[in-house]
């Protein structure tokens, strides 16, 4: 069942972008660096330059942060509950994306990690399972701010 809502989640996601032709960059004018937790394609700089990510993106992940720093504050751990608050976010960011090109491209190696993320928390009852989605979220939550900034 998790593979059909990422599956799903990956679908809506490309169906709900709007496409646009790819900007070309040569290799020589993007630095790569992988993303050590993601096993999908190297994330990497504008040409030393932050990615520009559209308001509602920014504004989602933003809130997934205060989200997952209000978890982790809060004695009572209900990880079903924090899924479910992050997918809802998730869901924002692609219901309101406008990015297109590499940018987009891009956003894409640090967004589907966090769907599979996201999908573990809202189904797993092992606890250590779910520490282990929170820790990689945050990795992927930090990367996001590493490499993209607000239009």
């Amino acid at each position: 069942m998790n593979k059909y809502f990422v599956i799903l989640v990956l679908f809506s996601t490309v169906v709900s972008c709007k496409s646009e032709s790819k900007q070309t960059t040569s290799n020589q004018d993007a630095v790569k660096e992988t993303i050590s937790i993601v096993d999908t394609l190297p994330l990497k700089l504008n040409v030393n330059k932050k990615w520009i990510a559209n308001v509602e993106t920014h504004k989602g992940v933003s809130k997934m942060d205060s989200i997952l720093s209000s978890f982790k504050s809060n004695s009572k751990k209900d990880y079903k509950v924090l899924g479910d608050l992050l997918s809802k976010q998730t869901s924002y960011i692609i219901q309101n994306c406008s990015m297109t090109g590499e940018p987009h491209d891009q956003l894409h190696v640090v967004l589907i990690p966090m769907l599979d993320e996201i999908s573990i928390l809202r189904e797993e009852n092992n606890e250590v399972k779910a520490e282990l989605s929170i820790t990689n979220l945050e990795a992927l939550i930090k990367a996001y701010f590493k490499f993209f900034e607000e239009r």
